[in-house]
């Protein structure tokens, strides 16, 4: 294959007149070119290289040139690059396997999908024909992906593009204890006060029209909202008491991200649904997949199941899914992730010590967010939600990444979620960047 694109130039202007890029005013926008990659680093057209402190999109776990998984795809793609979902293969039948075995052990059957929308898609559809109802709950700080029926399971802004939604998608509040109403004396009151008005809600909505309550096992983008103690283990009781299916989203937290394979094993709590994607792969190949109970699969045994896509499975997709999860065990990243996680508890907390403009850290395994605010005292965020006019956060933003801390903001919070290979050399050196640019933010404020 012979590219005509040569020069840092000739890729962006390209890219500015024929692609259509996310989330953006396509006038606006300067892509930077990304040359090459290894390991936690990627480089850009000009040859400067990036610490990626946010693993791109919270996907890449394992790094960047990974050789045992790009081998995986090579032999896969010569052996067989393509069978429709109708067929038994190899890869299919083993990574599936694969799966349900890391997977809570109430856990039965997977169907694969491409991400993590589609993924939540096909839980929604499932969730209605095992229950037969037709209201879907899911939190305001929430994404669950952008196609149509996620984007209405979706809470925070990105969803207003498919408004009116769907009949039926019901939102409530995040336990979001930083910016409760008032002060709790103790996680557990949090959750109390969080739970009942959730079941309230549930009564109030019709509690036999209830099919699911969706919600991320720890809230990502939205500001990395850690559960209180008991809350997800609350929103499973309510779930029991109504005949309710709970089901979690793992497109972030799956995978090693937090320490463990799903994030759920954190708390013991065992959902009836589990959505995946990202970390699966880490971004080698496009894969993703419900996970199901083994009651919600034998269900299917003698009932329709309507779901299906033309690249359900697809065989480069399991071949890398295979390979990925191997690499997790055999390079020990659910263990390493907890060690590192603890050094990259002690620098946020550090960082919330020293600067003023730092209202909150949040983190589990090597997933935390700092979260920005005018004033500790009131808590004033240093952007308002859902809007930010003066570009305030994309201004810090434009700081980390001239410095080479390549990430992305949300709100008023910055992600901090780098590879599950980095060094604890490579945290600290990373997070004196996001020092120096913090002290250029406690003067903005």
């Amino acid at each position: 294959m012979e590219l005509e694109l040569k020069t840092s130039n000739e890729i962006i202007e390209t890219s500015k007149k024929y692609n259509l890029h996310s989330w953006s005013n396509q006038g606006a926008i300067n892509p930077k070119v990304m040359a090459k990659a290894d390991g936690i680093y990627f480089w850009d057209g000009d040859g400067k290289r990036y610490y990626d402190m946010s693993s791109q999109l919270v996907n890449l776990n394992i790094g960047y040139n990974n050789k045992k998984v790009i081998k995986a795809i090579q032999n896969q793609a010569e052996k067989l690059a393509f069978a429709s979902p109708a067929y038994a293969i190899d890869v299919r039948s083993q990574l599936a396997k694969m799966v349900v075995e890391l997977a809570p052990d109430n856990m039965g059957k997977v169907f694969f999908t491409l991400g993590g929308a589609d993924a939540n898609e096909n839980a929604i559809k499932i969730a209605k024909m095992i229950t037969g109802r037709h209201k879907i709950f899911s939190r305001y700080r929430s994404y669950h992906g952008a196609t149509y029926g996620a984007a209405n399971l979706t809470g925070e802004p990105r969803r207003y593009a498919c408004e009116p939604g769907i009949p039926g998608f019901v939102k409530f509040f995040d336990p979001y204890t930083y910016r409760a109403p008032f002060e709790f004396h103790s996680e557990e009151e949090g959750t109390q006060y969080y739970l009942s008005q959730l079941r309230e809600q549930i009564i109030y909505e019709g509690r036999d029209s209830v099919a699911a309550i969706f919600l991320e096992t720890i809230t990502g983008s939205n500001g990395i909202i850690i559960p209180p103690k008991g809350y997800l283990q609350g929103v499973r009781d309510i779930c029991d008491e109504f005949g309710i299916l709970m089901v979690c989203d793992e497109v972030m937290t799956g995978w090693g991200r937090t320490g463990e394979w799903f994030g759920v094993n954190n708390y013991n709590v065992k959902p009836d649904i589990i959505t995946f994607a990202k970390g699966v792969t880490c971004g080698y190949a496009p894969i993703g997949g419900v996970l199901v109970s083994k009651e919600i699969g034998a269900f299917f045994d003698n009932n329709f199941l309507s779901c299906g896509l033309t690249y359900s499975a697809h065989p480069i997709g399991c071949a890398a899914g295979i390979a990925t999860i191997e690499v997790y065990k055999e390079e020990g990243l659910l263990e390493k992730t907890k060690e590192s996680g603890i050094l990259l508890g002690q620098l946020l907390e550090d960082i919330k010590e020293k600067h003023p403009c730092v209202g909150d850290v949040r983190y589990i395994g090597l997933f935390g967010g700092i979260e920005l605010v005018k004033d500790k005292a009131t808590k004033e965020p240093i952007v308002e939600y859902g809007k930010d006019p003066e570009k305030v956060m994309k201004t810090i933003l434009g700081m980390l990444i001239e410095k080479g801390f390549s990430t992305y903001t949300h709100e008023n919070v910055i992600i901090v979620a780098p590879p599950l290979i980095i060094t604890d050399e490579e945290l600290k050196e990373a997070m004196t960047i996001m020092d120096e640019v913090l002290v250029e933010v406690d003067k903005m404020i």
